[in-house]
């Protein structure tokens, strides 16, 4: 049971280390470039001003008006598309590097059970969890899925810890990078 446990500390010791090689990454090939910079503040501008262009608009608006403001958000959009593109090259760098490593933890713990589940996973499930480990107990947990579940919730937390924000894109349907504090409603 202690190798279990201790097998189960190093894959959240990798799953930490490895989502903060993936944020680095990030940083490195896309954060800290001025062309980033430069889309990220262009997009963010280009927002702000769309944003104050609707709201001033009236229902009696020319067309010249809403053609205006189609083609803000037409620009806005190809600004948006550039910005995934800046972003893109990190993403192959990232998929390169863990399939890389993913290969070599395969090979560490294939067959060793490295934790016990409280529950029984669903069936669909059961192939991921349960993925290369002898037996038919299906609480037993493969390093594929624990490692799956700690990267998932640790990424995120790395993503904020180093600042790394979303661009606003209030047209999209995405949030603020900072929408602040949440408001509420007590007693209306």
């Amino acid at each position: 049971m202690s190798t279990m446990f201790a097998d189960t500390l190093l894959i959240v010791f990798i799953s930490v280390c490895t989502a903060l090689l993936a944020e680095g990454i990030t940083w490195v090939l896309v954060y800290r470039t001025d062309k980033y910079k430069r889309l990220k503040a262009e997009v963010e501008k280009q927002s702000k001003k769309l944003e104050k262009k609707k709201e001033t608009i009236t229902e009696s608006a020319g067309r010249q008006q809403k053609k205006k403001i189609e083609r803000q958000e037409e620009k806005l959009k190809n600004n948006n598309r550039d910005l995934s593109m800046v972003r893109m090259k990190s993403m192959f760098a990232i998929g390169f590097c863990f399939t890389a490593l993913m290969g070599m933890f395969n090979s560490i713990f294939d067959g060793r059970v490295v934790a016990k589940l409280p529950f029984t996973p669903l069936s669909y499930i059961q192939g991921l969890s349960h993925r290369n480990l002898l037996g038919d107990d299906t609480t037993d947990c493969s390093f594929i899925f624990l490692y799956i579940l700690c990267t998932m919730s640790i990424r995120q937390d790395a993503y904020r810890s180093m600042a790394c924000q979303a661009v606003p894109c209030p047209h999209l349907g995405s949030e603020p990078a900072n929408p602040g504090p949440p408001k509420w409603n007590v007693g209306t």
